[in-house]
C-alpha cells in the first residue's frame, strides 16, 4: 500500500507538452515500444541527469503515467525526484532535444547537463 507521501508524489504525475508527445510518437512508430521510458542516473557536477529512451516493457517496480495517449513509465528509484516534471521537445537551429522543467531541481551544474534535488 502506498504511503501518504507516495500518493502525493505519483498525483504530481510526469507531463508531455504536444511537441514532446509528437516526437516520443516519431520515435515509436519507428522504433516500436510501450512509452518513453524517464529515469535519472547519477552523473555530471550536480549528481543527477535525465535518462531518456524508449520502454519496451514494464516492471513491478514502475510507475505508469499517460499524457497525451503517451505512456510515461517511471522506475521507483527515479520517482521522487522527478515527479511533477513536464517535458518538452525543442528543436532550435542544429539543436533538437527534450528539455525538463522539474519543481524537485534545486540546483544545476553550469552546461546544464545535471541537477540537484534535496532528500
Amino acid at each position: 500500500m502506498a504511503t501518504a507521501t507516495q500518493e502525493n508524489v505519483i498525483e504530481k504525475g510526469i507531463t508531455l507538452t504536444s511537441a514532446a508527445a509528437e516526437r516520443v510518437r516519431e520515435f515509436m512508430a519507428r522504433e516500436g515500444g510501450v512509452g518513453l521510458r524517464l529515469s535519472v542516473k547519477r552523473t555530471g557536477c550536480s549528481g543527477w541527469a535525465y535518462d531518456v529512451g524508449l520502454a519496451h516493457d514494464t516492471g513491478p517496480d514502475d510507475h505508469i503515467f499517460e499524457d497525451q495517449g503517451i505512456k510515461i513509465i517511471v522506475d521507483d528509484k527515479a520517482l521522487a525526484m522527478i515527479a511533477g516534471t513536464r517535458i518538452d521537445f525543442v528543436h532550435q537551429g542544429l539543436v533538437r532535444e527534450f528539455r525538463f522543467t522539474n519543481p524537485n531541481v534545486t540546483g544545476e551544474c553550469g552546461c546544464g547537463e545535471s541537477f540537484t534535488v534535496n532528500g
